[in-house]
């Protein structure tokens, strides 16, 4: 069986420029808008990789866009190997499988491992300088606005309701739904 597996780091991203050979049914793609980041829940990846029975193929656009550390990288080629299936990066043009013991081609799995990891840490560097010359120039308004449960539960006991509350609070309504479910123990935290 062909498999494949694309991902992007955010929902606003496209996968459109991962290609896969085309003889891989749709159903058997695997796709998530999601961190690749060490310790990340990939549920997707978790899933096709579970599928995989030896002889099968797991392909995958690029060797970043399946992990962006190298002992995560690694630990997932010998995953794959360990099954028996073979897992190939189509723009790197790189084949792994537990029957093709080339030292060249971990070698270069180890590199393009590292060089992504590099590029992603480069990523939060410059995002940490951007964000340190907003906040000097006072552009910067920081994360999330903290949820006040206390003024949720303020006027949710007035009597207003829901998408009352999330209009005069400037919160999603989601957001109260969610407050009034999990009951006043939680009006303290943040």
């Amino acid at each position: 069986m062909k498999y494949g597996y694309r991902r992007v780091s955010s929902v606003d991203q496209k996968l459109d420029r991962q290609i896969l050979p085309a003889e891989i049914s749709e159903a058997n793609v695997f796709e998530e808008k999601i961190s690749g980041a060490r310790g990340t829940n990939r549920p997707e990846l978790e899933n096709v990789l579970g599928r995989l029975r030896p002889g099968d193929e797991l392909h995958v656009y690029s060797t970043d866009r399946l992990a962006r550390s190298t002992r995560d990288l690694l630990d997932i080629v010998e995953r794959v190997k360990a099954v028996g299936a073979v897992l190939i990066f189509e723009k790197e043009r790189l084949t792994f499988s537990g029957d093709n013991a080339d030292p060249m081609s971990d070698f270069m799995l180890t590199m393009l491992g590292a060089l992504a990891e590099m590029e992603r840490a480069n990523i939060r560097a410059r995002q940490l300088e951007g964000i340190e010359i907003a906040k000097s120039r006072g552009k910067y308004r920081g994360g999330r606005k903290r949820l006040d449960r206390k003024a949720v539960w303020k006027l949710l006991d007035a009597g207003f309701g829901p998408q009352e509350v999330a209009d005069t609070l400037r919160i999603g309504v989601a957001s109260v739904y969610r407050i009034r479910k999990e009951g006043r123990s939680m009006a303290s935290a943040p």
